[in-house]
């Protein structure tokens, strides 16, 4: 053997096999260009009407005149400070906050109940029920508000918060029963039995281990009911003639025919009217994903 490949075979000893190179990867990857483009539309598309209320609230009539598109200039604050101190917006507000906590209360209530005999017990006709709630998506309050506003009167409930809070409850629990049926047939049925034998009655189990469990769950569809009923107008417009009565929308129809050559304090009236379920909405954000994303691995 030669010098030479003695050498060579000596240093490729030293330095080890070749192994192959890492690529490090440097950065994130970006999707394609069309889909933030996409969004980028569909956000803008939803965001401007909001802004664009939101800012007229500050503006003067004859601003919005020479120039609808503009900024103020200067900005008014007084148009937000006038309907603030009206007690009609606090009524409005008053009653729409009975209206969406009572109905999620009872949407809730009875939504996990029926959740709980759909998902953990087996009977004749549960197939049937479970498909009659599901077919309740289909029927907005639009389409039965007839027959709907003659129940109620029948009832003695017209012109109350009573006659709109029972019929919103009715609505919800398709939803609501939709997203909670899957959370609570997920539970294990050894947690339920280990439970029997601690002695635990069924409905000790339900309170104590169901409710806490689908907490998640709950909590989606209490926020659901909850900016449903808030935004609710169609209902409300047919069950409700007095104006101590009437909820945040009503309000503001009945707010924007008195003030109809206000423009710049209608566009207040109707920004501080729809910043409630907003801020809302955007504070439980992720409830109501996690809540979804657990109904559908459910």
């Amino acid at each position: 053997m030669s010098a030479e490949s003695l050498n060579t075979r000596v240093a490729i000893q030293a330095i080890g096999p070749k192994r192959p190179r890492r690529v490090r990867e440097t950065g994130v990857k970006w999707g394609s260009p069309a889909v933030y483009l996409v969004a980028l539309v569909l956000v803008t598309v939803c965001i401007t009407p909001v802004l664009y209320v939101i800012i007229g609230g500050f503006r003067t009539n004859s601003q919005i005149t020479l120039d609808p598109s503009g900024f103020p200039t200067p900005w008014q604050i007084g148009n937000y400070g006038d309907v603030l101190a009206s007690s009609e917006f606090w009524t409005a507000m008053l009653n729409s906050t009975i209206s969406a906590v009572g109905t999620t209360a009872g949407a809730v209530v009875l939504g996990v109940m029926a959740s709980y005999v759909l998902a953990r017990y087996d009977f004749g006709g549960r197939g049937v029920m479970y498909a009659l709630f599901a077919a309740g998506l289909m029927f907005p309050v639009t389409v039965a508000i007839t027959p709907l506003y003659i129940l109620i009167r029948n009832l003695g409930l017209v012109n109350s918060l009573a006659g709109i809070i029972l019929p919103q409850i009715a609505f919800a629990l398709p939803t609501t029963i939709i997203i909670l049926v899957p959370f609570l047939r997920a539970i294990p049925k050894e947690l339920e039995e280990a439970a029997s034998i601690d002695g635990a009655s069924r409905l000790g189990f339900f309170w104590r281990m169901v409710v806490p469990l689908s907490l998640p769950g709950v909590i989606t569809v209490g926020i659901l009911a909850f900016v449903g009923a808030w935004n609710g107008y169609i209902l409300p417009l047919f069950i409700l003639s007095d104006q101590g009565l009437f909820t945040l929308p009503l309000g503001v129809q009945n707010f924007a025919s008195q003030y109809s050559v206000d423009t710049a304090r209608v566009l207040a009236y109707t920004s501080l009217s729809m910043l409630p379920a907003l801020v809302f909405f955007s504070l439980f954000e992720r409830r109501i994903v996690g809540g979804l994303t657990g109904a559908v691995k459910g």
